[in-house]
């Protein structure tokens, strides 16, 4: 049975894999403690897509410092793998390595490598399950998603005013949030498969969408795919996206068109911009169910961050695939009823008509205020 010791290793566990956030997808992070009688041997984490598990890292640091690992106990964020992929079972290695007792906070998703629990049991060794650790659970989330809905882990960005705007009536928004909230927008760009727009902010802003390094480093975690949802190929050739797109990789998610878009997609296939066809939905638009499976399962984009204007953001809220949200909310009141709010799509007379949401997060970054929210399905998708 799991105990309060338990879920204070899982905490380090859990902590230790969000170090390699950005570097291991479309796989989970994954964190792993061994301890014995009470005293931490060592902590590894799953590093960087195909290299060692969270479970062999640990292992080869238990060794590497000097220790053995035999008759230790191991905490892992989820649950050991059951089968061969990039790397050889997990289980093996705990099994080999004479690990008494094995706890884990997820059951792994994955029906090709579940069953790590039962094995690890019929070798005589002591499995429990921690349930109940939030943090643990929302490491594997874009993993079980893309697995259950073959769907990408989708984080919307805003910064709005405290009256809920995210620009003036006439489209003015630089800057809304503060130089410290911008440099965490950079942050959160070097750790995503991609960030995703709508034509009309590419139109407005011609933005770059790309990351500056944090603060001491010499260069970016990653390079962000950019995705631009563009019905119409209404993107100049002249944007800093398809002028950059020799640097950064770029895709244009369309729907089939004309002669006239035929060409326009030729030019931008041309200057380097991949270009992504996906079917319409019955307004003729992009379908963006559609757009996001195409995303995860042709270009293998598991996470992406949304960064567009109101009728995207929208758009994407009502048909609930959007799982997160971060508002930067900054200390100004425009109080104009014509100024832009951060998502718009529908009416909605009644509050039983309104999503709900959890907040999961606050923390204060220079003058503004920084929420995370999550999507509570409890209440049911709106």
């Amino acid at each position: 049975m799991a105990t309060d010791h338990d879920r204070f290793f899982m905490d380090i566990a859990a902590r230790s894999a969000l170090r390699a956030i950005g570097r291991v997808e479309p796989n989970p992070m994954v964190g792993c403690v061994l301890s014995r009688e009470g005293r931490i041997l060592a902590v590894g984490h799953h590093r960087v897509h195909g290299e060692l598990h969270a479970e062999r890292d640990a292992i080869a640091s238990c060794r590497a410092a000097g220790h053995d690992p035999r008759g230790s106990t191991a905490h892992v964020t989820l649950e050991p793998c059951n089968g061969v992929g990039n790397q050889p079972p997990c289980v093996e290695a705990l099994i080999e390595a004479g690990i008494t007792r094995v706890v884990y906070a997820v059951r792994d998703p994955n029906p090709a490598k579940a069953g790590g629990g039962d094995r690890l049991r019929s070798h005589g060794v002591i499995v429990d399950q921690l349930g109940g650790h939030p943090l643990a659970h929302r490491l594997s989330a874009p993993f079980r998603q893309l697995l259950s809905d073959e769907l990408p882990w989708v984080t919307a960005k805003w910064a709005q005013t405290i009256d809920g705007r995210i620009a003036t009536r006439d489209g003015e928004s630089k800057w809304i949030s503060s130089p410290a909230a911008r440099r965490r927008v950079h942050r959160f760009r070097s750790r995503i498969d991609a960030v995703l727009t709508g034509v009309g902010t590419v139109l407005a802003d011609n933005p770059m969408l790309t990351a500056r390094a944090e603060d001491g480093a010499r260069r970016v975690r990653r390079r962000a795919c950019r995705v631009v949802i563009d019905s119409r190929l209404s993107t100049p050739l002249s944007s800093a996206l398809v002028e950059s797109a020799g640097t950064y990789r770029t895709i244009i998610v369309t729907t089939p068109g004309d002669e006239a878009w035929a060409r326009r997609r030729e030019s931008l296939t041309r200057a380097g911009i991949d270009v992504l066809d996906v079917p319409p939905n019955p307004d003729g638009k992009a379908d963006l169910r559609q757009a996001l499976a195409a995303l995860a399962r042709q270009r293998e984009l598991s996470t992406i961050l949304v960064e567009a204007g109101p009728r995207l953001l929208g758009g994407l809220l009502l048909a609930s695939l959007v799982n997160e949200a971060i508002v930067h909310l900054a200390p100004m009141i425009l109080a104009d009823e014509h100024a832009r709010p951060c998502a718009t799509g529908r009416e909605a007379p009644l509050l039983s008509g309104a999503s709900r949401w959890r907040l999961d997060r606050v923390k204060r970054i220079g003058p503004d205020v920084e929420l995370w929210y999550s999507r509570d399905d409890r209440h049911g998708r709106q």
